[in-house]
């Protein structure tokens, strides 16, 4: 039962005897089911005769159960247990809501990690070893997250979290109420380290490692040497090179990168970490302005993999917001192939290998279906998932014998669902697929190579790496406009006397307004991108370059384990825990 509230001049109070375990999938769907035949009969479970006094009357709620049971199929004692539940929270929310309108002092809700339930476990509430737990927690909206995550260590030992808020981190020193937070909000509490102080603080810094890493890569161009300054690029489906503003190659890199390292610790079932990995890289996809995202599918990519996640941590409190990413990656993928995937058969020549991600996607939505309630929905979605299910699971001898033949298990299984399971076509497609791979490859080495010949040759006539590459990038590679970019007539001084008065170098503002061809704003964004590549360094003007270049190569060399070098990665899926998922859908759903 709910606590009377504190005083108002309580800044917040938690409340560990009110945890209580996770509601499972099934009584999820129970509880669903039974809520719209609340609403249907509009009965309030909150008012007399079920609850008088703000107690509970058994016999009003077990008569109602006998009258509910045949209408659900369910049993009349299960379902009084239900409908108690119900009623104790219908009660427990308008407690909340009438302190919050009074004192000011709003109730959240906490989904816990798992580890961290023993201790919130009441003598009333006990819990297994493997359940989740949820409490409550009760604040004022005016305090920083900070002093809510002081409490949670005091009384979990949970010293190192990220909480989580309709897939949005909240950030520690802003205020609850700043951020979106209000009464009844649930918020997941994603526990970012296991055991030690020292392994919480490498966790901690590990996001921020990763992002200083692929900060270094968006920034680089290919004008250095490759093998000692590797980059990263923006291609299609095919591999082909796209060419996006910079500032937008810049964005979309940083944030295409956290999202690959957020898959690989997906692959390995790490799904707290992953989470704020995808997390960070849909706040940089949310900053991106390029109309290419409408055409591409890395965005809805990244929101099926973010639900994916919440699976993976049994985060069924986040239903409204994965609802909305799972409809988001569903436009995402229409647009990007083909109401009927025709786009992409124009564009790769089949369709097997991204079928995958309708598997993924029509269980996703078949799970909240179900945990709503909506049972015909749920089972037409799983019909669906198991139809594709089928068409791209791969036989195993059929993989062996590609294998066999030299290929990889990687290029056999997406080779198989390429092809439908033929193996001579897709032994052909693999051969096919490397030899245009061979010829993009080649091309890249041939463009580096002249590229390489245009900056060395207008660096001889005094102009700076950095401003050769701009100029290059400007002219599209034509070394003669370029040369006319970087020797234009000297700029308006009214325009450089601006970005003096704001600050800039001379020397720097007047070489970005050669570059921006007089533009003033844009010249101000090339020395305000230039700003950014500085602050964001781990090292200052005293630092010896040796020592910041290695420290740079050591950060992209641990970040690039992560990037796939596969532009179909995403794709090769064994698919076993779908598998797991469809088994368990199945049962739940009355199937074999």
């Amino acid at each position: 039962m709910a606590q009377e509230a504190e005083p108002a001049g309580t800044s917040e109070h938690l409340r560990p005897d009110a945890g209580a375990p996770v509601l499972s999938r099934m009584q999820r769907n129970t509880e669903a089911k039974v809520k719209k035949l609340l609403k249907q009969q509009k009965v309030q479970l909150w008012n007399p005769p079920y609850t008088r006094n703000q107690q509970p009357s058994p016999e009003d709620v077990q008569e109602l159960a006998q009258v509910f049971a045949p209408l659900l199929d369910l049993p009349a004692p299960e379902l009084a247990e239900v409908l108690e539940r119900i009623r104790a929270q219908s009660v427990h929310r308008g407690r909340g809501n009438k302190m919050f309108r009074e004192t000011s002092v709003a109730t959240l809700e906490l989904l816990l990690p798992r580890d961290a339930q023993q201790v919130a476990c009441s003598p009333v509430a006990a819990c297994s070893k493997d359940q989740r737990r949820k409490t409550f927690l009760e604040t004022r909206l005016d305090v920083p997250v900070q002093v809510l995550m002081d409490r949670m260590a005091e009384e979990w030992g949970l010293k190192k979290v990220k909480l989580i808020l309709s897939g949005r981190s909240l950030c520690a020193d802003q205020l609850l109420e700043q951020q979106g937070v209000k009464n009844h909000s649930r918020i997941m509490v994603l526990k970012l380290s296991e055991d030690q102080e020292q392994q919480q603080q490498e966790e901690e810094q590990s996001v921020q490692r990763s992002l200083r890493g692929f900060q270094i890569l968006s920034e680089r161009d290919g004008s250095q040497e490759q093998e000692s300054s590797p980059f990263l690029q923006v291609a299609d489906q095919k591999g082909n090179v796209l060419k996006i503003p910079e500032s937008e190659r810049k964005a979309l890199t940083l944030a295409m990168s956290l999202h690959e390292k957020g898959r690989s610790l997906m692959k390995r079932r790490q799904y707290e970490h992953a989470l704020a990995h995808l997390l960070q890289a849909d706040a940089h996809f949310s900053a991106c302005r390029s109309q290419l995202l409408l055409s591409v599918d890395n965005s809805g990519l990244l929101q099926l993999d973010i639900v994916w996640c919440y699976r993976g941590l049994e985060a069924l409190s986040c239903l409204e917001d994965a609802r909305g990413r799972l409809q988001r990656a569903e436009e995402s993928f229409r647009r990007s192939y083909g109401a009927e995937q025709q786009r992409l058969q124009r564009i790769k020549g089949n369709t097997g290998g991204e079928e995958v991600l309708f598997v993924r996607l029509h269980l996703l939505q078949c799970l909240l279906c179900y945990v709503q309630g909506e049972d015909g929905a749920a089972r037409s979605h799983l019909r669906t998932a198991e139809s594709l299910y089928l068409r791209v699971c791969v036989d195993p001898e059929k993989l062996c014998q590609l294998m066999s033949l030299g290929f990889t298990e990687r290029e056999a299984r997406l080779g198989l669902r390429a092809c439908q399971g033929e193996v001579a076509e897709a032994a052909a497609h693999i051969t096919r697929r490397r030899e245009e791979k061979e010829e993009l490859k080649r091309k890249e080495r041939l463009n580096k190579t002249i590229r390489s010949r245009m900056t060395a040759s207008l660096m001889e006539l005094g102009f700076s790496s950095r401003d050769v590459s701009r100029a290059l990038d400007q002219s599209e590679g034509d070394a003669d406009r370029a040369y006319q970019i970087l020797s234009s007539p000297s700029v308006s001084p009214g325009s450089l006397e601006q970005l003096l008065y704001l600050g800039f170098d001379s020397s720097a503002a007047e070489a970005a307004l050669r570059l921006a061809a007089g533009d003033l704003q844009a010249a101000t964004q090339l020395l305000l991108d230039e700003q950014a590549v500085v602050s964001s360094g781990s090292s200052t003007e005293e630092s010896s370059p040796s020592s910041s270049t290695s420290e740079e190569a050591a950060l992209v060399s641990q970040v690039l384990e992560d990037i796939c070098h596969h532009e179909d990665e995403h794709l090769d899926e064994t698919l076993e825990e779908e598998r797991e998922l469809m088994t368990s859908l199945r049962k739940h759903l009355g199937g074999e």
